[in-house]
């Protein structure tokens, strides 16, 4: 057995046993086992629950190994879809609330908006704001990416009316009249530019501008907001530079079309809104130029740019927000987040917050004790260089792919991604997911997305010789079908 967690002097859980990290996955039944089919039926007489895959045994969960509840040990390459920083079971976690004030924390939840901690300004600045995107200086704590996102094009939709109002924050009596009719003036008419492929939330906002897959919209009503194509490039990408950039402009152009069109038609798009990396899409990427010339898109029409790190924020990229590798000459308006940071959120600058209380705001907006978690992951990062780690392992591990992309050019292609964000296609859609439920016969855990994407999405703890075992596993797994 092999501790990950050399630095840490008790790796003990709450049982006062000592946990170390598996070897290596360990599949003792079929997968999913019996006692996962009979919790799985159990759970379906409740909700619908057809999901889940596996349901988990946490207490014998470490570091980068998932243990199901038939006890069969993966090596997890997908982490929650992307929501574990430090891998499970760190020990500078399990040790976050022994002291008295954190626990307290913890469990006298506050209405933030309306009665925080006397220590609540402080946390944000010591915790968020230590890590928040060059050039923003604001923070707006929430649940999760969805209500991030949601709350987000609230904060944009305020500040851009309040651009047309020419900052005057008083309301007329029509306007106040008519929102409660969901008529304008009260209720403008105006909207956000999402991407085709992207995925910013299942919520009722944030669901006008996912466009991933049919099934998070079906059946559900949609505002009139305008979409663009993100960039599908072509791989390698060094062997067609020149089809990817001509693809880039095509993309930028139809942006640039639909911003005037919007104006046109009376319903003028105050943001738009867009990954790094589309992750739920299909993994597709964009060129640093790409997001230049996006921006600069924005900043001539007066829109706000914002950018849903959601997936890709808290280091899996091999920089802390992943729009960092596109050198923006400023930061974007708005850079939204979750998952690996653990709390729901926001970066903005404080000249775009609205004017009046209760604007951007829910009974709880976000949770103190998640803040008490992050700071022990921020700590965790800094102090064991695992952004440094990642960009190492992913090094690694895209040359693994490559290498297996020459070897089985007929079941992989399209490597792609940067750090530990990784992602490949097969031919496919069902080859994709035959290789996906192999992998996880053979003990490793992947994600999928898109029509011909697996994904990874390691812990920021997943190194070299996690690298190794699961390209081991790859490739036993090519070789078999």
């Amino acid at each position: 057995m092999v501790n990950i967690y050399q630095s840490s002097r008790n790796n003990r859980g709450l049982s006062g046993v000592a946990q170390s990290e598996p070897a290596q996955p360990e599949i003792k039944t079929s997968v999913p086992g019996p006692k996962t089919k009979a919790l799985l039926k159990d759970l379906s007489s409740l909700q619908q629950a057809d999901s889940v895959q596996l349901f988990a045994d946490y207490d014998k969960c470490f570091g980068n190994y998932f243990v199901d509840a038939d006890g069969n040990t993966f090596l997890d390459a997908f982490t929650q879809i992307s929501s574990i920083p430090i891998g499970y079971n760190h020990p500078e976690l399990l040790k976050a609330f022994n002291e008295e004030h954190a626990l307290r924390s913890l469990i006298n939840r506050p209405a933030l908006g309306v009665f925080p901690g006397s220590d609540w300004p402080q946390k944000l600045r010591s915790v968020l704001m230590e890590v928040a995107p060059s050039g923003l200086n604001g923070v707006a704590t929430m649940m999760c990416g969805s209500c991030s996102n949601e709350n987000a094009f609230k904060t944009v939709f305020m500040w851009y009316r309040k651009k047309e109002r020419c900052g005057k924050i008083d309301f007329t009596e029509e306007e106040m009249t008519s929102c409660m009719d969901n008529r304008p003036p009260g209720a403008p008419k105006l909207s956000i530019l999402s991407f085709k492929g992207a995925f910013h939330g299942r919520t009722f906002g944030a669901l006008s501008t996912t466009r991933s897959k049919p099934i998070h919209k079906l059946d559900c009503p949609a505002f009139d907001w305008p979409v663009a194509p993100f960039p599908r490039y072509k791989y390698p990408l060094e062997e067609n530079q020149r089809e990817n950039d001509k693809e880039d402009e095509r993309c930028l152009e139809q942006v640039a079309d639909v911003i005037e069109n919007y104006k046109k038609k009376a319903n003028p798009v105050a943001g738009v809104i867009v990954e790094p990396i589309q992750s739920e899409g299909g993994d597709h990427e964009a060129s640093p130029a790409f997001f230049q010339k996006l921006q600069k898109i924005c900043n001539q029409n007066g829109v706000a740019l914002i950018v849903d790190e959601v997936q890709t924020g808290c280091g899996p990229t091999g920089r802390m927000w992943c729009y960092q590798h596109f050198d923006l000459p400023s930061p974007p308006d708005v850079v939204t987040f979750s998952k690996k940071m653990l709390t729901g959120g926001f970066y903005f600058n404080v000249e775009t917050k609205p004017s009046h209380p209760y604007r951007v705001f829910n009974t709880w907006m976000g949770d103190p004790g998640k803040l008490i978690l992050l700071e022990k992951v921020l700590n965790v990062i800094k102090n064991e260089k695992l952004l440094e780690n990642v960009n190492e392992t992913g090094t690694v591990l895209k040359c693994g792919l490559h290498e297996l992309e020459k070897e089985f050019p007929n079941l992989v292609n399209s490597v792609r991604g940067r750090g530990t964000f990784l992602a490949f296609n097969s031919g496919t859609t069902e080859c994709r997911d035959k290789i996906n439920a192999d992998l996880k016969k053979n003990g490793v855990l992947g994600g999928v997305c898109g029509e011909f994407a697996i994904r990874l999405r390691p812990a920021l703890v997943f190194r070299k010789k996690h690298a190794e075992i699961y390209l081991d596993i790859l490739r036993k797994t090519l070789k078999a079908i």
